[in-house]
């Protein structure tokens, strides 16, 4: 850090919406040159806080200084030019721009003849992203461009505006080790440069990694402040959720001899010359896939259950061989999937979480045109105490809950079609620390009744701590299947990069 002036105070600021109180009396400080952490679990405030520091939300009370001088922000526009640039977690990129165009939208520069300088602009985001250390082709569409790349783009946008606080909103939730560790050492260097930055991360361990200070909201007010030096990760965690949680995992059960298998994949060829895979998924169990991102982990799950193209498969469920050239006869089968991406794959955001739970399986409630609301009220009701989705209502928009209860209404519609076989896809990704246990316990739930579940994950901890045996893939290829005590990180990440350049 390079020292401790104070560059921005938050002093009282309250926020309400009709019927929530979203915000009350939060207070902020952040020192110039800091990497600033603000934690909370989904629903404490803290992308309402952020939106009113950058003139999206008014604030109903409280102040905003910065380095000392009291601001209003009437919308984004101010707050950028007071030197505030925010990152979203969900991109506000062009994608059929290009990097150049992006980076300029709205203040495009001209020459001394009043013409547009597209050689100008091209040198100057030449030399943004040189000092970011960053490749970006500047004569492409930033949809051809990776997720990293884009990250650094809206970085380099902030940053072309003079941005002296930084927002950085979840932004490691779609990078890959090397790419995350490549964003730090930036970070680091703008630290150096005495830019300011808040950091939104529901990954703890980053916490310790890149932050300086922390300062954590629950339920819409202050929970704590602290120096990253003076506190470990229970005592974090603790503040954050307001009780202590006694382990992250719920216990494996011991192996049942002679389980049943409900799925059996004895071959599986994506594409015509690559790898030919086999697995089998036990009545009960958690079996995980793991590997590096890009490692065909997801691939194999769609194609096994006809979401996406393959050379060839054979798939036995219950022993009988099933051909799932689709997803509708993958549910029809008993195969449910909770996509990566829920809020653009799972879930119907603007519609209520009754709509979300029951649009599958319709049928259950009527014939045709005519559908028993009492019928399908009380089957939703049922399932999201089963699941223990927290909404004020059935009839709540899903846009509205918390990421860990809408990843909830996704698994009580797959429990709504009798799925007996659930796929899994990075299931607590974006989810905070309270949430990713009351997940993991309805996981444990789920196999104790007999259901099994294939996990895909990133997070090495929740492989190792959840899965009953874990395929580890490389390059495409299932190259272990490991269980008991080989389910450890070493073995893991043995396997994972075995035959991958790992920088």
């Amino acid at each position: 850090m390079n020292d401790t002036i104070e560059i921005l105070r938050l002093e009282s600021v309250s926020k309400s919406f009709p019927g929530v109180k979203a915000l009350s009396r939060i207070d902020l400080s952040i020192r110039r040159g800091e990497v600033h952490a603000l934690l909370g679990e989904n629903g404490a405030g803290k992308s309402t806080l952020m939106k009113i520091l950058c003139g999206i939300y008014q604030a109903d009370e409280g102040r905003i200084y910065i380095e000392g001088t009291e601001r209003k922000f009437a919308g984004y526009k101010d707050a950028i030019e007071a030197g505030i640039g925010i990152i979203f977690q969900e991109f506000s990129l062009i994608p059929y721009l290009t990097a150049v165009e992006n980076i300029f939208l709205g203040r495009y520069r001209t020459n001394s003849v009043g013409l547009l300088s597209k050689a100008g602009m091209k040198k100057a985001a030449h030399d943004l992203f040189e000092e970011l250390g960053v490749a970006i082709d500047l004569d492409v569409p930033i949809c051809e461009l990776s997720v990293a790349q884009q990250q650094f783009i809206e970085i380099g946008k902030a940053l072309s505006l003079k941005a002296r606080i930084l927002v950085l909103d979840e932004p490691t939730a779609t990078l890959t080790p090397n790419e995350a560790e490549h964003l730090f050492k930036v970070m680091r260097e703008l630290r150096a440069k005495g830019v300011s930055m808040i950091f939104i991360s529901h990954h703890l361990e980053e916490i310790f990694e890149i932050c300086d200070r922390i300062s954590v909201l629950r339920d819409g007010t202050n929970a704590g402040f602290a120096d990253v030096a003076a506190i470990d990760v229970t005592q974090l965690v603790e503040m954050m959720v307001g009780r202590k949680i006694e382990k992250n995992f719920p216990t494996k059960p011991t192996p049942a001899p002679g389980a049943r298998k409900v799925l059996e994949v004895p071959e599986i060829q994506l594409a015509k010359g690559g790898p030919v895979n086999s697995f089998d998924l036990y009545e009960g169990e958690i079996l995980g896939f793991a590997g590096l991102v890009g490692s065909g982990r997801t691939e194999l799950a769609l194609g096994m259950m006809g979401a996406e193209p393959v050379h060839r498969k054979k798939v036995l469920l219950n022993g009988t061989e099933s051909r799932l050239r689709d997803p509708t006869e993958a549910l029809s089968s008993g195969i449910g999937l909770l996509p990566e991406s829920r809020k653009v794959e799972g879930l119907i955001t603007d519609f209520t979480v009754r709509f979300n739970v029951s649009i599958n399986n319709l049928r259950k409630y009527g014939k045709k045109a005519l559908i028993s609301r009492a019928a399908e009220n009380k089957s939703t009701s049922e399932l999201c105490r089963r699941v223990g989705v927290k909404a004020p209502s059935i009839e709540s928009r899903v846009a509205t809950l918390s990421g860990g209860n809408q990843q909830k209404v996704v698994i009580a519609r797959w429990l709504n079609h009798q799925c007996d076989v659930l796929i899994f896809d990075e299931p607590t990704r974006g989810i905070d620390v309270g949430a990713k246990a009351e997940i993991y316990d309805l996981m444990r739930e789920l196999t104790k009744q007999g259901k099994s579940i294939i996990m895909i994950s990133s997070e090495l901890p929740e492989i190792v701590g959840m899965c009953d045996r874990v395929c580890v893939f490389s390059r495409g290829s299932i190259v272990a299947t490991l269980e008991g005590d080989s389910i450890n990180p070493g073995d893991i990440m043995r396997h994972a990069t075995a035959g991958n350049s790992v920088s």
